[in-house]
């Protein structure tokens, strides 16, 4: 009888293979969570501070883009005062908000991703952000399990030319 032994590179990557596979093969996101927070600032558009476990914490919204209000050596970009005002509105200092979690916990810049949830109603704020147009979609893989959501929603905020898409051209 002849015995097949896998080395330790090939079964190494054999390993990561299946690991990235199931990766690759599913958009929900993870059933972690980063639990409940309270809103400490609205930096602008797309990005808060909160608090969450004792720790302030900056927290990027995953699949939306407003434009830009505070990129250093970046202009005022049309309608960026706008969105922050919006967020702002949704999201007041004090409000108790859920982060939810996908693939890809943090970004380069070391913030949370997350898909923020007001606790008094359920509203979706990134969702509702794109929806009213104050922003445009930004998916970046595999940060991915709404994106759907918010493809719908951007076309209906482009189609009904409210927000951005009314205010700003080109």
């Amino acid at each position: 009888m002849r015995r097949f032994v896998l080395g330790p590179l090939v079964l190494g990557s054999l390993v990561l293979g299946l690991i990235l596979l199931g990766a690759c093969t599913t958009h929900a996101p993870s059933s972690a969570s980063w639990g409940n927070a309270t809103v400490v600032k609205v930096t602008d558009g797309d990005t808060i501070s909160v608090m969450v476990n004792g720790t302030n914490e900056k927290v990027r919204l995953i699949g939306i883009d407003t434009p830009e209000t505070k990129k250093p050596d970046t202009p005022v970009q049309c309608f960026g005062p706008e969105a922050s005002a919006f967020t702002a509105s949704l999201l007041p200092v004090g409000t108790e908000v859920r982060l939810e979690r996908d693939v890809e916990p943090r970004d380069k810049y070391g913030r949370l991703l997350a898909y923020v949830y007001l606790v008094a109603d359920r509203t979706f704020v990134n969702l509702q952000i794109v929806r009213q147009g104050y922003a445009r979609l930004l998916t970046i893989p595999p940060n991915v399990a709404h994106s759907d959501e918010f493809v719908v929603a951007a076309r209906a905020a482009e189609a009904d030319d409210i927000g951005l898409w009314a205010g700003c051209t080109g």
